[in-house]
Parts: C-alpha cells; structure tokens; sequence
C-alpha cells in the first residue's frame, strides 16, 4: 500500500511538519501541493515553496507550489482548483497551517488573536470547505489536521488562552467534521505529538536549542500521517491520534531514529492528555 499516484494539498507546508509529510508521501510517488505564503527567503525561517517543490520532486513525488494565504477565501478556491487542474482531483487534505503565540489575557494584542483565529480555526474549516467536494470523488479521502485532543483541562487555557482557543478550534472541525462526513465516507482526524517537535518554532519560540534537544524530528509525524492517510477511511474517523500511538499500531518498536540527537528525556508537548503520557512506553518530561 502507498500514496502513488495520490494528491496530497497540504497548508502552510514549506518547512516543518508540513514538508516532512509531504516529503514521505512523494517518496511513494504522490502529487503534493503546497499551498503557503512562504515565496520569499524569510531572514529567521527556512524554505519557501518553491524550494519544497523542490525537495517533493527530488524524493519522487510531483509538486505544486501555490503562493496562499489561507485567510483569503478566493485565494484558497483558486489553489484548489489549481491543484484539481493539475493534478485531477484531491484525496487528501492536511491542515497544517497554524499561527500561535503563548501569552496571557492582557498580553495578547487583538491583532495576533485575529491573526492566531483566522489562519488555525478558520482557516482549517475554509481549507477543508473547498476541498471537501473533491475528496467526496476519491477513494480513501482524508482530512488531517494537526491539531490536539480536546483536552478540556483549565491548565491548557490559563497562561495562554487566546492560542488554546484558536488551536482547539481546529480539533472541533475534527470532532464535527468527522461526524458530518462520515456517510460520505471522508475521514477526518487530528493528529498531534507526544513530545515535541524540532521545528523553527520551537528553536525561536518555545525553548530555543535546549528544547530543540529534547525534541524528535518531523519524520515522526510524517510516518504518523502516512499510515493514518493508508486506513481506510470509512473506519478511521473521528480521532485524535497521538504520534507515537499509530506508529506502535503500526508495529513500530524502535523510536531513537526520530531523536537521534537527544542527550535527556524528551519533552512533552503542549496539550497531552495526562493519560496519554500515563500508558506511554517513552517518558518524557512535562515542560509545559
């Protein structure tokens, strides 16, 4: 089983967790868009979309690179309809695009809670608004969007209420979603880390280097979203998957690939049900 031949439009995938999952699907052979608003070097960020096109065609994939703000709705239906044009269809959507900033009430300039609202929240349900008529003519459609359990803890709000909110807003398009489409067959899930994950925003906001080391690779949750995008989807919907948990599903035992550079316990992530770490076989310390 593999994605050959499939089309993955993926938000905001130019770097990070976005380009890991697009890279392990071009491996098997799949068409990828990226649709994001990276076209220019960014002085602190790396990669842009043409420069992910670029790495999907080298490991075997085909690309789209579509410059996208997903906060613009005609901006969002022209991508799609690129994609579908290029490609012939859509059978899986990843919301990956995401906008956070972790301060409190009176710390929180309404312009970054609009902008933290728009792109997580609202942009997942426009992106999988355009798609979803396309997904409905795919064989195994998914929608994934990395987003976390709805863990309704007041510890996840307290310090940083405006992102839990525009974060958690992504889970409810799972949690609604997943029911509303479920007779036309498309799957619709979250997925989320256990630990964190080495990204640019871990290295310039959540912890810097020292973080970074207690963090696994993106290829994590790469391997995560291909086997999730392999279920069938009429079966796998409705979930909030963790990382490590489908990989283990999937028979994996041997995780030091993914932290080959980890000298301590791993950290956990941000929005990880205390049970979650409770039953896992790795512990990580709790950071957050």
């Amino acid at each position: 089983m593999s994605l050959n031949g499939k089309t993955l439009f993926i938000s905001g995938g130019s770097r990070g967790i976005g380009l890991a999952i697009a890279l392990r699907a071009a491996r098997d052979g799949a068409n990828v868009t990226i649709a994001a608003k990276t076209a220019e070097p960014h002085p602190k960020l790396p990669g842009t979309i043409y420069s992910a096109a670029q790495e999907i065609e080298q490991a075997g994939g085909k690309a789209l690179p579509v410059l996208c703000d997903i906060r613009d709705e005609a901006q969002v239906g022209e991508a799609v309809a690129r994609t579908v044009e290029r490609f012939g269809g859509i059978d899986v959507c990843v919301n990956n695009a995401s906008a956070i900033q972790l301060t409190g009430t009176l710390e929180t300039d309404m312009k970054r809670y609009d902008l933290m609202h728009q792109i997580n929240t609202r942009g997942t349900f426009l992106v999988s608004k355009m798609c979803i008529p396309h997904l409905k003519l795919a064989d195994n459609p998914h929608i994934l969007n990395l987003a976390p359990p709805l863990d309704m803890k007041a510890k996840w709000f307290k310090n940083h209420v405006a992102y839990t909110m525009a974060k958690f807003g992504m889970s409810m398009c799972t949690l609604g979603m997943s029911a509303e489409f479920a007779g036309a067959g498309i799957a619709v899930n979250s997925l989320w880390p256990i630990s964190t994950i080495d990204t640019a925003a871990v290295r310039n906001l959540l912890g810097g280097a020292t973080v970074a080391a207690m963090s696994r690779s993106p290829d994590i949750m790469a391997d995560a979203a291909h086997a999730i995008f392999l279920r069938p989807s009429r079966e796998a919907t409705g979930n909030f998957y963790i990382d490590e948990e489908v990989l283990r599903a999937e028979g994996v035992t041997d995780f030091s690939v993914y932290a080959p550079g980890a000298a301590d316990q791993l950290a956990g992530d941000f929005f990880v049900p205390d049970e979650v770490f409770a039953n896992s076989q790795t512990k990580v310390r709790r950071i957050y």
